[in-house]
């Protein structure tokens, strides 16, 4: 817009400047485009300025379109949310139980997530995963990670198959049907699903991360998947789509109603989530959005349906928090019909010293060990593949984390030892491991190769030193970390932890638990 807001530019100030990934910003209120600006560099070898019409990866904000796709043909009669997903897609195991189109939507299909199984089978985020490797991996699952519609458990996957699903139904690849059903029909003419990682895109802004030496690194993304992610798009052209939740000109009532209906467990449980979409609040007021993260795009699309306002900011640096950004501007907009929460009661708590903190932390939702240590009077923070950072002490027990951009929030048991930490912006949570000893010839039990079928991948469990390392032939070696009850956590990006099986005491295989991959097995070879 021409007129500058400075209430809004001054939340982006950090990043508008010419050396700095960025932001790219769009406001609707009321029906109408009421604020867009671009804030950074969308190419930081060519300087190129971050724009309301640069393109961006947003990652999973692509699910609300897959959701509406779907949503388009359930409303033409064309298939229901309750059909079996193996009357569309035959390639997917049956594991005993219906998986229903509802439960794909929604998370609860119990189906393992896409990337983990990537990740722990060898293949490394910056590969190219076309969809044909996503279906392949899904056709080889044996199990289920629950019943359908016993859990709500965060599933790429899903939105894969329904992309597949709407293909299948529509006659039209999924990347047509969206374009003819959806983005041309509201104008979005510079947003597409891409499928192909060697196309070429006109105004991409480039992926990056802070480096921990100073300034930025590149973050490369050549997926060539779609419907969990992969939608190119533009702050300016989610104007649109956020416009579209008001005006009903794609869809219809009966789609939009679709969208919001949020999930029902089996328990009959509610949860927050409905058609790619997280129906929540903000200070008082109901909130509807998503956000989205891969590599080092980060963004947030969402509204506050009752004060008709909608905001999108889409980031090209992974510490970016896009969600809080959009956050501070509602309250620009809102500030006036926003109730701050009440302040709990003040509890006095202990500034623990540094040294008290030091020790591994796993946090199981997302199959990451983080290693906290005291250096100096500096508590720093280790993840496997990644130099040590810094942890900002925000309070007694809180530290800030920058290259997640999050605050860790340590706890105490009731003798006062630390016992883990929780991460509120993520909602995930982190306990201390208490890693224990093991001589050295127990540990020949569990040396071998371990085989899995479902992955086709092998792992060698070795001696090396005084412990065992997990090794894979594309995969940085990782040492593991014993934490009893035959229980194993590896040290590396995605720290899956290893619970081995015996027979009659002798050690046949082990069950993989990795955060949105439960008890995935593998056997002993020989």
């Amino acid at each position: 817009m021409g007129i500058r807001n400075p209430q809004v530019d001054a939340i982006f100030a950090e990043w508008a400047k010419p050396r700095s990934p960025g932001v790219a910003l769009a406001v609707i209120h009321d029906g109408a485009l009421v604020y867009e600006q671009g804030y950074g560099s969308a190419d930081l070898e060519h300087d190129i300025p971050i724009t309301p019409s640069s393109i961006f990866h947003v990652a999973s904000v692509s699910k609300q379109f897959t959701a509406m796709s779907i949503m388009l043909l359930a409303a033409e009669g064309r298939l229901s949310l309750d059909d079996d997903v193996l009357e569309y897609l035959p390639f997917v195991p049956d594991f005993g139980h219906v998986i229903r189109v509802r439960h794909l939507i929604h998370h609860t299909s119990g189906l393992r997530d896409q990337w983990q199984l990537m990740r722990l089978s060898g293949v490394r985020m910056d590969d190219v995963i076309t969809q044909q490797h996503i279906v392949k991996a899904v056709a080889r699952q044996r199990e289920l990670n629950f019943a359908p519609g016993d859990d709500h458990l965060y599933c790429n996957t899903g939105y894969t198959l329904l992309a597949e699903i709407v293909t299948k139904v529509s006659g039209q690849p999924f990347v047509d049907f969206t374009r003819d059903h959806i983005f041309t029909l509201l104008g979005m003419q510079d947003t597409h699903f891409h499928l192909d990682h060697e196309e070429i895109v006109k105004n991409l802004a480039y992926s990056y991360a802070p480096h921990l030496a100073g300034g930025f690194k590149k973050k490369v993304l050549s997926f060539a998947n779609v419907g969990a992610t992969s939608l190119f798009t533009t702050a300016r052209d989610l104007f649109r789509w956020m416009l579209n939740f008001e005006t009903h000109s794609v869809g219809g009532a009966a789609a939009m109603d679709l969208m919001h209906r949020q999930c029902v467990l089996n328990s009959g449980k509610t949860i927050d989530y409905a058609g790619g979409l997280s129906v929540g609040q903000y200070k008082g007021l109901r909130t509807v959005g998503h956000g989205g993260s891969d590599a080092g795009y980060r963004s947030y699309c969402g509204r506050f349906p009752d004060q008709r306002l909608g905001i999108a900011v889409l980031g090209n640096l992974s510490s970016l928090r896009c969600q809080e950004l959009a956050q501070k501007v509602a309250e620009v907009y809102l500030a006036d019909q926003m109730v701050e929460p009440a302040a709990a009661p003040a509890q006095a708590k202990p500034w623990l010293p540094l040294p008290a903190l030091a020790g591994a932390y796993f946090l199981s939702d997302a199959g990451i060990m983080i290693t906290v240590h005291d250096k100096n009077g500096r508590l720093l923070a280790h993840v496997e593949s990644e130099p040590d950072s810094e942890l900002v002490r925000t309070g007694p027990l809180g530290f800030l984390y920058a290259p997640l951009g999050v605050t860790l929030q340590f706890t105490v048991d009731d003798t006062g030892v630390v016992a883990g930490f929780s991460v509120p912006s993520l909602g995930y949570s982190a306990v201390r491991l208490n890693p224990q000893t093991i001589d050295r010839q127990a540990l020949a039990d569990y040396t071998g190769r371990y085989f899995s079928p479902e992955l086709d991948t092998t792992y060698t469990v070795s001696v090396a030193g005084s412990g065992l390392v997990l090794q894979h032939w594309r995969l940085d070696d990782a040492p593991l970390v014993f934490v009893g009850d035959d229980r194993f956590v590896a040290r590396r990006s995605d720290s899956p932890e290893l619970r081995f099986e015996r027979r009659e005491g002798r050690v046949v295989g082990f069950r993989v638990m990795a955060g949105r991959v439960r008890n995935l097995g593998f056997g002993r070879v020989g």
